[in-house]
């Protein structure tokens, strides 16, 4: 992308699930002296930019099991295009359960929280828990950092696969919580960090 006639590059995590048509959704979130973020903010709609990927492997892996999905701030990007794409058809996530722990700072900090919760409502074995860290008076959910409640949903279970996107210190507290801990193998354990 070139907003002051230079090439600058950003990874981001799509944030939608496969489409036939030729389109992507991703997560921004404005940060104070942040320079592509807020340049992508800013764009009007159908702007042209440049893009080249996907890369990485923060993908589901096969087979599908019970899963632990933890994210914090714009790390729930790919949890959303894996919960529409696991609930899209029943063959994808039937006798499986999910679990979704995502943690903020504030309530205005939760991204497509009506979305996880219709998912939610519509299908049992999807459980969609947000928690914030510095919840105002009128928040009634979860208080603390996800990892707390990664354990409370982990318990003694070890055929559970967790995926993990977020800021550095939170991927590796709950690395560390999974491994250590509660005695997961490092392969049943995806990450991805943005720091």
């Amino acid at each position: 992308m070139k907003p002051d006639g230079k090439t600058h590059t950003r990874a981001y995590s799509i944030a939608s699930a496969p489409r036939t048509s030729p389109s992507f959704d991703l997560c921004l979130n404005r940060v104070e002296k942040g320079f592509l973020s807020n340049w992508l903010c800013d764009l009007d709609e159908g702007a042209p930019i440049q893009f080249h990927g996907p890369h990485g492997m923060f993908t589901l892996r096969q087979p599908h099991q019970d899963s632990v999905f933890i994210a914090t701030g714009t790390g729930i990007a790919p949890f959303r295009g894996m919960a529409h794409w696991l609930f899209e058809r029943p063959e994808r996530h039937l006798g499986r359960e999910f679990w979704l722990v995502y943690g903020t700072r504030h309530e205005d900090g939760l991204y497509y929280s009506d979305e996880f919760r219709a998912i939610e409502q519509a299908h049992p074995n999807f459980h969609y828990l947000p928690t914030l860290s510095r919840g105002g008076e009128d928040w009634t959910g979860l208080r603390g950092y996800v990892q707390d409640h990664v354990r409370e949903i982990v318990g003694a279970r070890r055929d559970l696969q967790a995926y993990i996107c977020g800021l550095h210190l939170m991927v590796d507290a709950n690395r560390k919580l999974l491994k250590e801990e509660l005695g997961w193998d490092r392969k049943q354990i995806v990450f991805e960090r943005y720091d």
